[in-house]
């Protein structure tokens, strides 16, 4: 996992592929690294866990064929210079996206003079939907393929200055032509998963990666994927494959027995609308599919709940910013007590304001599941239950659930060092730092320049 990204340089392409043994872009293990993208600090440039944009292009990944790219916020400009300066100005790029902040059509984007690229915007069937999803596809000459999961739009801000994460897959070979149509599934079904997910889109544009995520075996892929497509669904007799009942079959299934009073953290970058109490969603409805775990079921407490979300004295001090309405902030000023600051002294990101969006659970004997996500903690995002009807998401989502027993065949990942493997890289320090008693959240809409933020990510959520 990666845990950010170097800031961008501008090394030549011969620079940039003589990198070290271990770097992130040479490395073939699985990368399950939660990084943050990085402040111009040396100290964060040289850590091992960082990556910048142009790494994820880089021939030591393999020679590109054609990629897919899926996001938010989209600068087409600066995305196609990446490619042009990675030596794939001609290559075929498909691209999914929410918005443009450049405000341009295909058109004036001169994509229709550019028959190499496809750039399709998602429109959303409701007000408050996003296509928020941030992932990567790449298929490389070899005929194998990489999947990369982050947090960052497809902006050169989000990837300079502020604090990401990424999943990166290991390579993932052709099947033979001759093995089984099966062959080649990942023991947590990601293939499956991924292909679920994409048909979701229902775009004919999307028929040839389907085709070649079939063809290729996933059996490398040791996380779960855990996503959210707008629509009403019904959980399946196989379980739920959508928003928060997703991640809580998964739990039921392979996290290992949990005390109640180990907390969940949330951990995000935009807040949403949850009720004028604790129990209107947050302890009362999400918390039901967070608080899961594989022991038998029986009467359970909720764990306590922390939320990190930089105050407006972190944002002041530093770079980035957030996503939360003083509108929304004055109907729940219950949720203060459950804030804790953005820090990150260990990772040497703690000026990089957090864009990462994650969720997970630990105690003293250590961290029992980490999810990251682009899902910010809100309704649109991970799910809204409504009297008689069936579940209901409005955005799209991607992220990846790490289990200790799949990954390490053990019941918790180490936090510290123990001599047997090494810790989990989290991106925020622990033990978590509170609010103090005249902190308030960062709202974007108090007096700092709304330009500047990930717009629409947390928009006031009526769906409450």
């Amino acid at each position: 996992m990666i845990v950010g990204a170097r800031k961008m340089q501008t090394q030549e392409p011969e620079e940039r592929a003589a990198k070290e043994p271990g770097s992130p872009a040479t490395e073939e293990s699985e990368e399950e690294l939660m990084n943050p993208v990085l402040v111009p600090r040396e100290p964060t440039h040289a850590e091992p866990l960082s990556i910048t944009f142009p790494e994820l292009l880089d021939k030591s990944l393999g020679e590109l064929e054609y990629s897919l790219q899926t996001t938010f916020l989209i600068d087409p400009e600066w995305v196609l210079y990446q490619y042009a300066f990675a030596g794939y100005a001609q290559t075929p790029l498909l691209l999914l996206y929410g918005e443009n902040v450049l405000e341009q059509d295909a058109v004036s984007c001169g994509f229709d003079t550019m028959p190499h690229v496809t750039a399709l915007k998602i429109d959303m069937k409701h007000d408050y939907g996003l296509h928020h999803t941030k992932m990567g596809l790449y298929a490389y000459r070899d005929g194998s393929m990489r999947v990369v999961i982050a947090t960052a739009n497809l902006l050169p801000r989000e990837w300079h200055y502020l604090t990401q994460g990424l999943w990166v897959s290991p390579t993932l070979p052709a099947v033979a032509e001759d093995a089984p149509a099966m062959y080649g599934e990942s023991v947590t079904g990601f293939r499956r998963s991924l292909l679920t997910y994409l048909n979701a889109y229902d775009l004919p544009e999307l028929e040839a990666w389907q085709a070649r995520i079939r063809k290729t075996d996933f059996t490398g892929v040791k996380v779960f994927l855990v996503a959210s497509v707008p629509g009403e669904h019904s959980n399946l007799r196989t379980g739920p494959i959508w928003g928060h009942p997703r991640l809580g079959f998964l739990l039921s299934l392979h996290s290992a027995p949990i005390d109640d009073s180990c907390p969940l953290v949330a951990q995000c970058s935009g807040v949403g609308s949850y009720g004028p109490k604790p129990e209107s969603w947050v302890l009362g409805e999400i918390m039901r599919s967070f608080r899961k775990d594989s022991a038998p079921s029986c009467p359970r407490q909720n764990p306590t709940f922390c939320l990190i979300y930089p105050s407006h004295a972190n944002v002041l001090q530093f770079n980035g910013g957030g996503m939360y309405s003083k509108e929304v902030h004055n109907r729940q000023r219950w949720l203060t007590q459950y804030l804790y600051q953005w820090s990150c002294h260990t990772r040497h990101r703690n000026t990089a304001m957090s864009h990462i969006k994650t969720y997970c659970r630990w105690s003293h004997e250590g961290l029992y599941w980490f999810l990251l996500t682009s899902a910010n903690f809100s309704k649109s995002a991970w799910v809204v239950t409504w009297k008689n009807n069936p579940l209901r998401i409005y955005n799209y989502e991607a992220g990846v659930l790490f289990m200790p027993n799949i990954m390490l065949n053990e019941d918790v990942f180490p936090m510290h060092p123990n001599g047997k493997h090494p810790p989990f890289p989290m991106p925020y320090d622990v033990p978590l730092v509170p609010y103090g008693p005249d902190d308030e959240p960062y709202l974007y809409d108090l007096d700092l320049d709304e330009s500047d933020t990930d717009e629409g990510e947390a928009q006031t959520d009526k769906s409450s």
